[in-house]
């Protein structure tokens, strides 16, 4: 069953006493580049670095008590690694994470440095799923998927809650919302929040080149996988086709994909540490990027960027800056 907005709203009330309201910023000088007006909405700044903390602390805190002393398992490149491990520490679980050996030492780290045990595995020959299958029925943890999940998708709409109830009390609304997306958990919830709260705004979901299963996927009105595990800098992307949940609901609300390049993501990390003063990931800097580069019109028109996060090794940041 998807999540409605009354699972969004009992979300954000669940995880108000500990995640981030994260700030919706302007920038004047992104504003006059692209001819509109333009808002940042900084999950790179949310708990854990990144929105993932959201959607962890909600299904985590869902669970009975005696659900939870059994663990939790989940499978992940870092983000919903390290949201699941903080919120696991916070309510005094054990986590699991199924981690790529390849994902970002910064990201492995945090993860470990929360308390998680990481099972790792080669995104290339391993089956992830099977791994992560295999950890619960042996353990009889419970499963916290990153984004096919409905507890998960609502509490990341809490984003898109955010969103509409700030514009509003500025008495503005947003023409379009662009969110980068892997799995589709993050794009469905708020897309769900933002059918609701503000009809008529419209939403972009912004991924890489090679990785866009959710575009193709919009486009043929059937679940497509990409061809490739790895390979794109933007590590925070890389699901393997979308999420069942997810994909209902993009579907429902007539989200639209955008796709940008490595080269593209690089330099909107780029833009971000230079003029914005933020540090964004490149996985969380796609949605930017597809500003920057044009791919979407922002002109005369009231845009919504979210950053969705900002953690990543500082050489990915010297090659962004370097560029």
């Amino acid at each position: 069953m998807t999540p409605d907005i009354e699972d969004i709203r009992i979300a954000a009330r669940r995880i108000a006493a500990e995640a981030v309201r994260t700030p919706l910023l302007s920038n004047a000088a992104l504003d006059q580049l692209v001819g509109g007006r333009v808002y940042l909405k900084c999950e790179n700044l949310q708990r854990t670095g990144s929105f993932k903390f959201r959607g962890a602390y909600n299904a985590i805190a869902s669970l009975g008590d005696d659900v939870r002393a059994r663990g939790i398992v989940a499978s992940s490149s870092g983000n919903h690694a390290q949201g699941i491990a903080e919120a696991a520490r916070l309510f005094g679980a054990s986590a699991t994470i199924v981690m790529p050996a390849d994902a970002p030492a910064s990201k492995r780290e945090g993860t470990a440095r929360r308390g998680a045990t990481i099972v790792a595995y080669d995104r290339a020959r391993d089956d992830r799923d099977a791994i992560t299958a295999g950890i619960v029925a042996e353990r009889g943890a419970e499963l916290i998927h990153a984004y096919n999940d409905r507890r998960v998708i609502a509490g990341q709409g809490t984003i898109g809650l955010e969103i509409s109830d700030e514009l509003a009390a500025r008495g503005e609304r947003a023409d379009v919302v662009i969110v980068p997306c892997g799995g589709g958990g993050l794009s469905a919830g708020v897309g769900v929040a933002l059918a609701a709260t503000s009809p008529g705004t419209q939403v972009y979901l912004a991924e890489p080149e090679g990785f866009d299963d959710y575009g193709r996927s919009l486009a043929s009105g059937a679940i497509e996988r990409n061809a490739r595990t790895g390979g794109s800098v933007c590590d925070a992307l890389l699901a393997p086709q979308p999420g069942a949940l997810g994909f209902a609901v993009n579907r429902e609300t007539g989200a639209r994909g955008v796709t940008v390049s490595d080269a593209e993501a690089l330099a909107a990390v780029a833009f971000a540490f230079r003029t914005l003063k933020l540090v964004v990931e490149p996985g969380g800097a796609v949605a930017l990027a597809s500003l920057l580069s044009r791919r979407v019109d922002a002109r005369d028109r009231t845009t919504v960027i979210v950053l969705s996060g900002g953690n990543m090794d500082p050489d990915i940041l010297g090659r962004a800056l370097a560029a």
